[in-house]
């Protein structure tokens, strides 16, 4: 056993280019219940720091190669009870590093439902396949078949015994794992994929034009487009097949049939080939490929989704601003809420601007008077419906104002989810489904990651064909950038709400609800130990959460940092062999004092390793660090742009929205997000959108090409 597993770690150490002690160490820290956020902060000397995405990798490779294993095992018994395993087919089995290749090597024992062969073996027609598949030299296929014929057994001809003998032949060709493996490589390298229209009048809007006469070859299809044509034919608007290379196919598979021998069943074994080929293999290697096909290009929607998320989450908050947030709406008027640096709500109101009420001036006398009370500093407004007018109408205000007040288009995709779910209901039973929205898009300017994590990740409006693909996969990378980013950015305990602590490292929904309710009952934690007190929050779970749980103004000065208690000791080590004290984390002299030590030294002398050390003196140096801090600020604006207001080649500034495959969609502050294509991004070669730009970057664009009719703005980051 213990041979097998570390087979299985050389595997996954080869594969992933990590040496295998990591690999080793990961796969032993993860069996012992600690979960990835906890291992990538507090056990690098263990992982050599690897960061929480290659933790997560070798658990999936792992994962995918213990099952592997078990389904290897349990083919060897099905075999094996058929009394047909042999030594070269179980070297076979136990070689295969593909779950394909096993179920390719065990389809001729798989238990079929009833298929032309076996309705011809029940006939006693196996004897004659034999004897075809022998090539014999000499001899009659007539002759020979007519000791077939048998009424009883449903033989009643010399055609349908050799037709049966056929079926059979056909079958055994077609469960050939060697034909088969050397069919999918050569149709994935040499066949094509097309699409033609089935139903265009299912198609509206022309949304799959490009693809009613298309044709690729499948090795150059690029992701999305696969996503395109599969969901065109789930909407029965697009019929899809692919072309292989059937000659060279029938020739490869004629020459290693006949082995260049002349037999008096050449032809009929050439016959037979054709309709294994067509009947059985075709069919079946499409169906894999297709999958295969589909199943990448979903792996690199989730992969982007996942990208753009993260990016989201990292938006740097604005911190200590009185805000005012503006959900936009024509009929039902525009909802406004105060949100206080805290984020606790002040004021809800509703104005109507715009038609078909048209109480501008009441509106504007409302807004004014709300600025002026709550000393606004920013305006957050909603990106929906009526967001232009909105902004045109918040902006003249701004300019009548002397004071220095700006604002923001804020995303709002998922507010109205987050506004009817019941997490705000609870929290603002009193309010309507838009004012809870108005608040939502104001604490988003704030703290975007606090109020985010209310949302379903898939409802934040970050991806491409999200609905196309595997929901569970889906869910499971969009959780997993959640949980990474909140453990990055550590949580207050103090001010943190239950949706946002179920992210925290070990914290499950029902620990992070009792967190809170112990938070009510003490008025606020004042050190990390009192959650030890915390129901359902055991020691194994404390371990795990506690480095990510910070309490500010507390009792113990080093709680407000990623420092782990279990090195509280050595830390108040280091701090004595410094001549400082608790008081000075983050002071000056503290920050000198810790850049003149020798790390090796220090971390014999502790007895801990170099990169915990190194982690510890960052945090002394910073103790409230927050990785967001490094992150541009959002773009805060004074005036609007129109539409119109566009000529080719002005020089804007904008906030990239979504990164997708062939480009990214860019925030300039009119009404449509402008389209960056991938071939405008950069002059030198660009293999994805990604490597250029994130969600949330603040970007210098040229317009391109503004199409007023259709509203659609072209930009270009190539400066003419």
């Amino acid at each position: 056993m213990e041979e097998k597993q570390t087979k299985i770690m050389q595997h996954i150490s080869k594969e992933l280019a990590i040496n295998i002690k990591q690999v080793a160490n990961v796969i032993s820290l993860l069996e012992e219940g600690n979960t990835v956020p906890f291992i990538a902060r507090y056990r690098k000397e263990q992982t050599g720091a690897l960061d929480e995405v290659q933790i997560r990798d070798i658990f999936e490779k792992w994962t995918y190669i213990q099952n592997l294993e078990n389904r290897k095992e349990e083919v060897l018994r099905l075999i094996e009870e058929q009394g047909k395993l042999t030594e070269q087919l179980a070297v076979d089995i136990n070689k295969a590093m593909k779950l394909q290749q096993v179920e390719d090597l065990y389809r001729p024992y798989k238990q079929k439902r009833r298929t032309k062969a076996t309705v011809a073996k029940e006939k006693g027609l196996e004897p004659l396949a034999t004897w075809i598949l022998s090539l014999p030299r000499e001899g009659d296929i007539q002759l020979k078949a007519k000791g077939f014929i048998n009424e009883e057994k449903g033989v009643t001809s010399v055609e349908e015994a050799i037709q049966g003998a056929q079926d059979i032949v056909a079958e055994q060709i077609s469960d050939q794992p060697k034909y088969r493996q050397w069919i999918r490589e050569l149709t994935f390298r040499k066949g094509s994929i097309s699409s033609v229209a089935k139903d265009e009048e299912k198609d509206e809007k022309n949304v799959y034009e490009m693809y009613y006469e298309y044709e690729e070859p499948i090795q150059k299809i690029v992701p999305h487009r696969v996503l395109a044509i599969n969901r065109g034919e789930k909407e029965d608007i697009l019929r899809i097949s692919l072309q292989p290379p059937t000659d060279q196919i029938l020739d490869y598979l004629q020459k290693e049939e006949l082995k260049g021998k002349k037999s008096v069943v050449n032809d009929l074994v050439i016959e037979t080939i054709e309709d294994a080929y067509k009947r059985l293999i075709q069919p079946s290697i499409e169906r894999e490929i297709r999958k295969e096909l589909s199943e990448k290009a979903e792996d690199r929607a989730i992969h982007i989704f996942s990208e753009n998320l993260r990016n989201l989450l990292l938006q740097p908050p604005l911190k200590g601003r009185m805000v005012l947030g503006v959900d936009p709406a024509f009929r039902t008027g525009c909802k406004l809420a105060v949100v206080d640096p805290t984020g606790k709500m002040l004021h809800i109101g509703v104005v109507y601007p715009h038609p078909p009420v048209n109480k501008k001036e009441q509106a504007k006398e409302k807004v004014l008077d709300v600025l002026k009370q709550f000393n606004i500093e920013v305006v957050a407004i909603g990106n929906g419906t009526a967001s232009r007018e909105t902004e045109q109408f918040i902006a003249d205000i701004l300019r009548e104002l002397a004071g220095d007040i700006s604002y923001l288009i804020v995303n709002e995709a998922g507010a109205s989810v987050y506004s009817a779910s019941e997490l705000a209901r609870e929290e603002f039973p009193n309010l309507q489904v838009e004012e809870r929205s108005a608040v939502s898009i104001a604490r988003r300017l704030q703290d975007p990651l606090a109020e985010l994590v209310k949302i379903d990740p898939k409802s934040v409006g970050v991806g491409q064909y999200q609905h196309d693909v595997s929901q569970k996969k889906l869910n499971e990378s969009l959780t997993f950038v959640v949980e990474t980013v909140v453990n990055q950015v550590g949580v207050n305990v103090n001010t943190a709400s239950s949706s946002l602590l179920q992210y925290v490292a070990g914290l499950s929904k029902a620990v992070a609800n009792n967190v809170v309710k112990k938070r009510e009952e003490l008025g606020r934690f004042s050190n990390r130990k009192q959650l030890k007190d915390i129901p359902r929050l055991g020691a194994k779970t404390y371990e795990q959460c506690i480095g990510f749980l910070r309490v500010l103004d507390g009792d113990h000065p080093l709680d407000r940092t990623g420092i782990h208690p279990e090195r509280y000791g050595e830390v108040e080590k280091l701090l004595k062999q410094l001549s400082v004290s608790l008081a000075d984390l983050g002071s000056e002299e503290l920050k000198d004092k810790v850049k003149s030590l020798n790390l090796k030294e220090t971390a014999d002398v502790l007895s801990i390793g170099e990169l915990t050390l190194k982690d510890i003196c960052d945090a002394l140096i910073r103790p409230e660090r927050d990785p967001r801090d490094e992150v541009a600020k959002p773009l805060l604006k004074k005036d609007v742009l129109k539409l119109e207001d566009l000529q080719q080649g002005m020089e804007l500034q904008g906030t990239v929205r979504n990164v997708v495959d062939f480009g990214a969609f860019v925030d300039i502050g009119v009404k449509q997000d402008g389209l960056v294509h991938i071939s405008k991004l950069s002059r030198s070669f660009v293999k994805h959108p990604l490597d250029v730009v994130s969600v949330g970057d603040v970007v210098t664009v040229w317009v391109d090409d503004v199409d007023f009719k259709k509203g659609r703005v072209a930009l270009t980051m190539l400066k003419s």
